[in-house]
């Protein structure tokens, strides 16, 4: 197996009379006990399998999946810390490292099941630190087997009554739901057939926006329903729901997301921290759903 220094970038596999890397003993981590074999590189520096993990110099790794899942379950990061006992700053720092990882991994997981040929995408709303300051969550599933393709987190300005006041006490807001919905096509190609079927509500900027990115594809539009009161909006109140594969995945983001709890004290108070907190999500979704095992 060729390795690489993390200092020069030579490799073992480099051409010279000596050897660039050689083995230089080993070493137990503490945290587990796990053995780790240490290497010497001619830059006279030294380095261990432990420096490529993610997880480098992280005294409590043993955590992380632990928390991953406590995040995807209702727990906000106070009540993760206070069950695990641990202090709430490192649950804070936690949090931002497996998001990242989430991110990440949720287009790898994707990439390697077979192309979609039909999914469902809508927008879910919430806000940042006050309904002044709303979000939109465009979301979109794959048909049936409700997997999880990619999300976008996108800052739009306030409507209805909240419109005057949010405009009178933070000025202007800027709408970035049509740029999140281009980052999100552009992902999604990678993961759909060019003749995908795709379902949405019947917003009047859906259809621009899906024809500029997937030309081939057939767009469907269905009338929106009334909420269920059980579903807290997102299911709908009807016998058969065109687009439930979508409405059922965002009342589970309800319900297993704290910060979107419709009445929480936990809110989120910056963007980037909801799409970690829907991408910690989406993984343990994605990971849960049995159905997925067989197509793998």
């Amino acid at each position: 197996m060729s390795i690489s220094c993390p200092y020069c970038k030579q490799t073992s596999s480099s051409s010279g009379s000596r050897a660039q890397i050689v083995r230089s003993g080993f070493f137990r981590r503490k945290c587990d006990g796990a053995r780790l074999i240490r290497y010497k590189c001619r830059c006279k520096k030294s380095f261990s399998t432990a420096t490529f993990d993610p997880c480098y110099k992280q005294r409590k790794r043993h955590l992380n999946p632990v928390l991953a899942e406590l995040f995807a379950s209702s727990n906000s990061q106070r009540r993760a810390a206070k069950l695990l006992r641990i202090n709430k700053n490192t649950v804070a720092k936690k949090f931002v490292f497996l998001g990242k990882l989430a991110l990440e991994n949720l287009k790898l997981f994707n990439s390697l099941f077979p192309l979609s040929k039909e999914i469902e995408f809508d927008d879910l709303e919430t806000f940042e630190h006050t309904k002044l300051k709303p979000l939109s969550v465009t979301l979109a599933v794959e048909h049936k087997t409700r997997r999880f393709l990619g999300f976008r987190v996108s800052a739009m300005p306030a409507k209805g009554r909240l419109a005057a006041l949010a405009k009178k006490k933070y000025g202007p807001r800027r709408d970035d739901r049509a740029l999140g919905r281009a980052e999100l096509f552009d992902e999604l190609r990678d993961f759909v057939i060019p003749q995908v079927v795709i379902k949405s509500d019947q917003n009047p900027h859906y259809p621009r926006d899906v024809k500029k990115y997937f030309t081939s594809s057939e767009h469907i539009g269905f009338k929106g329903q009334r909420g269920s009161s059980t579903g807290q909006g997102e299911l709908k109140r009807v016998r058969w729901d065109p687009l439930f594969s979508l409405n059922h995945t965002c009342a589970k983001m309800r319900a297993d997301i704290n910060r979107l709890f419709r009445k929480t004290w936990c809110t989120t108070k910056k963007q980037e921290c909801l799409s970690y907190h829907i991408a910690l999500f989406a993984n343990y979704h994605n990971y849960t759903l049995k159905s997925l095992e067989s197509l793998v």
